[in-house]
């Protein structure tokens, strides 16, 4: 029976807006990541059947079928083809998923999935204005009103829901720059990172993630005003960053990889979509994980690591009162919830963000001996998409 491993995953360091990464181009950016895994695995590019590539703003630079354009900026063959995928925040965790029913059923022998976001060059909404954008379709109006639908506020409303206080979003923000501070300084993302040199950046070149925040105090981030409500608790401090970044992971069978001599990081063990409110949009992370656990028949104690996207603070603090309340289950999800760090220390670079997350659950796997690891992230129009690897 054929399955779908992951043979190895890299990514770029993820930039500020504006930052190390702004004078990058995403189609380069995405085709350094493609060739750092030839340069890691000893690829031939030739093999790839396909490259899916999550991108959310697909305008401008980023427009044209990118993931196409990635694979000839990195000066693979012609016959290599490539395929563009939007589910917003998740799109490249969906190119997972892709990959790996095409691996199992039999269209791919070697695939490439991975995504890019470069926000400083096309900001977050440029395909969208207030005059012209998807939500005036009559059935939209007839549905749900003349509602353009809004993070900020989804965010907001989560934490009135779970009754999720402004102290606990920013205590959970620190700890997400306190963890990613110590990933970073014991060296857990080395083997995951693809420095980007200088003739691309412009400057000097990146080594190392540029969002994490060093030294903050709850004092400080308590200063911050509420972003989208006067008397609401969600901040610029308990919210992802707007960032760029590129992420890549290589993709076969397990067969094909023992016949090439290909080490394996992972293999996807299951893989399940999940929908929710479409205007509080962030909720769906719950079903899915609900629908991931029950279709791989593992129980949350089995998990050794879970990746819930950061994109506010709210959302994973929510993920976390509904599947640990109480009890042992609580203490098992805080310790193994997002131990890298997440979103709010490390940035969202939106379409790359999948498999930024994947990239790192696959080698916090490998490093630790934990066998499985379960990833989930919010996205727009209220849906989700939930991953478990398995270490091989």
């Amino acid at each position: 029976m054929r399955d779908a491993v992951i043979v190895d995953a890299v990514r770029t360091p993820i930039g500020k807006r504006n930052g190390g990464l702004a004078a990058v181009h995403p189609v380069d950016l995405s085709a350094h990541v493609l060739n750092a895994l030839v340069a890691r695995t000893g690829l031939d590019p030739a093999q790839v059947d396909d490259v899916l590539w999550g991108c959310v703003g697909q305008v401008g630079e980023q427009s044209f079928d990118l993931a196409r354009l990635a694979v000839l900026a990195a000066g693979w063959p012609e016959s290599v083809p490539g395929v563009t995928v939007d589910r917003q925040c998740g799109s490249s965790q969906q190119t997972v998923h892709f990959a790996a029913a095409g691996l199992i059923a039999g269209q791919y022998d070697v695939v490439v999935a991975g995504g890019v976001e470069s926000m400083s060059r096309i900001p977050m909404g440029s395909s969208i204005s207030a005059e012209s954008h998807p939500f005036t379709a009559r059935g939209w109006v007839e549905r749900y009103g003349e509602v353009l639908p809004a993070q900020g506020p989804g965010a907001e409303a989560i934490a009135r829901r779970w009754n999720l206080s402004r102290a606990q979003l920013d205590e959970f923000s620190l700890a997400s720059h306190e963890k990613a501070a110590a990933a970073q300084d014991s060296g857990r993302f080395q083997a995951e990172i693809t420095p980007v040199p200088a003739p691309l950046t412009g400057d000097s070149p990146l080594h190392v993630d540029e969002g994490v925040r060093r030294g903050g105090t709850l004092e400080s981030l308590g200063m911050l005003r509420p972003a989208f409500d006067p008397q609401g608790v969600v901040t610029a401090g308990n919210a992802s960053q707007i960032s760029d970044g590129a992420a890549a992971l290589l993709m076969t069978t397990s067969e094909v990889a023992a016949h090439h001599g290909w080490p394996v990081l992972a293999r996807v063990h299951t893989a399940v979509l999940a929908a929710d409110d479409p205007l509080t949009m962030l909720t769906a992370p719950l079903p899915a994980t609900w629908k991931v656990l029950q279709r791989s028949g593992l129980r949350l104690d089995e998990i050794g690591v879970f990746e819930v996207n950061e994109a506010f603070a709210s959302v994973p603090l929510a993920w976390l009162a509904e599947f640990g309340p109480d009890g042992t289950d609580r203490s098992h999800l805080e310790k193994a919830l997002n131990p890298n760090g997440g979103a709010i220390a490390l940035g969202h670079p939106l379409g790359g963000s999948g498999a930024r997350i994947m990239t790192t659950l696959a080698h916090h796997l490998h490093a630790t001996g934990a066998r499985y690891g379960l990833q989930t992230m919010c996205e727009g129009g209220g849906q989700a998409n939930a991953t478990i690897l398995e270490r091989l």
